[in-house]
């Protein structure tokens, strides 16, 4: 459902949150190496994610990439609606664009009712999970690598 785009950057976003705390920027090369992603993907990803004030950027031999925000205050829906767009829990299964704008009878597609319980489902989940509690949960598992 979700981008390669998204699950990189909800991935840096947990990676940069569970570094040492305060304004110290890790760079590019060190979040990808330590990642195992491909480094001028994750940097347009992580520039997206600037502009929308989730992180600090910087340039230079010191530069690099820290959260702007407290952990906290960042679901996962901020980090999902700033790369795939928030069209990512409206469109249409089945369809280009929203179900009732498929056609101008507005009729919806078959899918339609049983997906609105999983996308309302999907909608609550990514707005009350915080990068801060997934930090917590995969720092208390031995079986989860970020």
């Amino acid at each position: 459902m979700l981008s390669n785009s998204c699950r990189y950057g909800i991935r840096a976003v947990i990676y940069l949150a569970s570094q040492t705390p305060g304004n110290i920027k890790t760079g590019i090369k060190q979040i990808s190496r330590d990642l195992d992603l491909p480094t001028p993907f994750l940097a347009k990803i992580l520039q997206q994610l600037a502009k929308q004030k989730i992180l600090s950027s910087s340039k230079g031999p010191h530069g690099g990439f820290s959260l702007l925000k407290d952990p906290r205050n960042i679901t996962l829906l901020d980090i999902v609606n700033t790369i795939d767009g928030y069209d990512t829990f409206t469109n249409c299964v089945m369809h280009k664009g929203t179900c009732d704008g498929v056609n101008s009878e507005k009729k919806i597609c078959p899918l339609h009712e049983d997906y609105e319980k999983t996308r309302s489902e999907l909608i609550r989940l990514f707005s009350n999970k915080t990068v801060y509690e997934l930090v917590k949960k995969a720092d208390s598992s031995d079986y989860i690598t970020i």
